[in-house]
């Protein structure tokens, strides 16, 4: 479990417990390097967990739940294991429903992208656009985390390889708008 820690002032949209808990999974899967698998993660408030599970306190840090007595919206994220095999992320998100109890949910992945203007000049045969693609010189290697809840509300945290620190990741509430809304259908 990757409790999320310490909640700021309200007006600062990265302040939010579910953008701390999109940053903290990200963080998270850094500490493991470049080309890991993709990773999910189901989203519960911290309080609820401890009302459902009250021997989870003891797993927590003090400071974790003083967060969570503070604020009622505090997450914890729980990392999947086990999941159905897939030959994509669609097809492996596609496999997911969340009970009820699950607050949100959360992916991490890593990707290749390019420049819109250069996207337009790859190949239309998968193959030699792949190719075409990893040879590129203005490709960039990314690491995607999004987090949804219930309510639509969804943050992003975008590392690039070629900026690899928690200081350089960008952060926004629509950054990877077909991954967010595959993760909302995962909470339907």
């Amino acid at each position: 479990m990757l409790p999320v820690t310490e909640t700021t002032a309200a007006t600062d949209p990265t302040a939010t417990p579910l953008a701390q808990a999109v940053v903290e999974i990200e963080r998270h899967v850094a500490t493991g390097g470049w080309d890991g698998p993709v990773r999910v993660f189901a989203l519960v408030r911290t309080a609820s967990a401890l009302d459902a599970e009250p021997a989870l306190a003891q797993q927590l840090p003090p400071e974790v739940l003083a967060a969570a007595a503070a604020e009622p919206g505090h997450l914890t994220s729980v990392e999947q294991e086990g999941l159905p095999a897939s030959d994509d992320l669609e097809g492996l998100l596609g496999a997911i429903a969340w009970p009820s109890t699950v607050d949100g949910a959360a992916v991490t992945v890593e990707r290749v992208v390019l420049p819109p203007e250069a996207e337009d000049s790859l190949p239309e045969d998968p193959q030699q656009a792949l190719d075409a693609l990893m040879a590129h010189p203005d490709r960039q290697d990314v690491r995607l985390a999004v987090g949804v809840l219930r309510d639509g509300s969804a943050w992003c945290a975008i590392r690039q390889r070629s900026m690899d620190a928690d200081q350089a990741v960008g952060q926004g509430p629509d950054a990877v708008p077909g991954l967010i809304e595959a993760l909302r259908a995962t909470l339907a």
